[in-house]
């Protein structure tokens, strides 16, 4: 394979409706597409997930875009022959860190190799699965009824797992609320590292919920802590941000840290590295399931893909097109149908762009 051109586009979404978190208040999505395109006349579609503030990651979609532009996108096309896009991932790891702008680039390039040997992404990625199950988030509420009517909502469409955004002093009496009309329910909740180790005696209240897991309670470096707090806790711990690379598992597992991992190819750099720690999490016994960045169809295609692994035993954050937007940039756009979706047999990531909405949404298109 060999790449002709890269074409990038920064685009600019509005939510049907803000996404709130522990920390932050997503309205809008500024996102970077990345289309590769090779000599044989195939075109790889990648996204990078990155949000306009760093309060994620250190990462934002301004810093994607230096990246992309000063060293990822020249060390693409100057690369020259390539075999398979483990090689693509292999050449950007002399560039330290960028792993969002990165993963933009490599899961693009694994889009155009499927297509070039006419296979679905989920095939060559080494799945065999015919649809995953599906969880969704639901962000933070005005009030307990909204909450409790937007978790029916979830509920009804088929969601197999309900996931709620908590914070001191916005956590234990609203799971009260929430499970004394919900009892059965599957939830989990997500902290966004809100919490401290001295919140611990709040934190072990939880399990009076019976939470499939906390996720990412702590910081993102507080491996130890988080160790700590596991020992004290009869729910799982999930770690998410603390996740970015091959290692950071490494250190997860062998400190204890959490039973469970929530893998984002965008966040470790890649389809490379999300394997690589999905087969490591599967050898040393911890559950994974795929994260969602409130992407477009093209970053969620990619998630799709890959939550078809069989390591992946909880349902991931993959909503359908319709819950954030007013019109995707994908055809068909995704859809959830009793808490599942099919994977299309298609080459490639399944889904055709539309160019027309694509453009429609860019505020900037650059060609290299």
């Amino acid at each position: 394979m060999n790449v002709r051109g890269v074409t990038l586009y920064k685009i600019k979404l509005p939510l049907k409706q803000p996404f709130v978190t522990a920390i932050h208040t997503v309205s809008e999505r500024k996102l970077l597409i990345v289309a590769v395109e090779f000599s044989d006349g195939w075109i790889g579609w990648g996204e990078c997930s990155a949000f306009d503030m760093p309060w994620y990651t250190e990462e934002t979609t301004q810093t994607c875009q230096y990246a992309l532009e000063t060293y990822l996108i020249p060390e693409l096309l100057g690369h020259g022959d390539f075999d398979h896009p483990r090689e693509i991932h292999t050449a950007m790891k002399r560039f330290k860190g960028h792993h969002m702008a990165k993963s933009s680039i490599e899961t693009a390039v694994w889009d155009g190799y499927a297509k070039s040997v006419q296979k679905s992404l989920f095939e060559v990625l080494g799945s065999s699965r015919k649809s995953i199950e599906v969880g969704t988030a639901i962000g933070m509420q005005t009030n307990i009824d909204a909450l409790l009517n937007r978790i029916e909502e979830a509920l009804e469409t088929g969601y197999k797992r309900i996931k709620l955004k908590v914070k001191p002093n916005q956590d234990l009496d609203m799971l009260s609320a929430v499970r004394s009309r919900f009892p059965n329910a599957p939830l989990m909740v997500d902290a966004n590292s809100s919490y401290h180790l001295s919140d611990l005696e709040r934190l072990k209240e939880m399990d009076a919920f019976n939470l499939m897991m906390i996720e990412q309670p702590l910081g993102s470096e507080d491996f130890v802590e988080h160790s700590k707090l596991q020992q004290a806790l009869t729910t799982p711990i999930c770690l998410d941000e603390s996740i970015t690379s091959f290692g950071t598992a490494q250190t997860a597992v062998a400190l204890n840290s959490a039973r469970i991992i929530a893998i984002k190819h965008s966040r470790v750099g890649g389809h490379t590295e999300a394997i690589r720690i999905h087969d490591f999490c599967k050898m040393n016994g911890i559950d994974v399931w795929a994260g969602g960045m409130i992407e477009t169809g093209i970053g969620k295609a990619h998630n799709i893909a890959l939550a078809s692994l069989d390591g992946f035993v909880y349902p991931g954050d993959i909503a359908s097109s319709s819950k954030y937007w007013h019109q995707d940039i994908i055809k068909p756009e995704i859809e959830v149908k009793n808490g599942q979706i099919a994977l299309s047999d298609a080459p490639g990531i399944g889904y055709e762009v539309d160019l027309s909405t694509l453009e429609r949404y860019s505020e900037e298109i650059k060609r290299f």
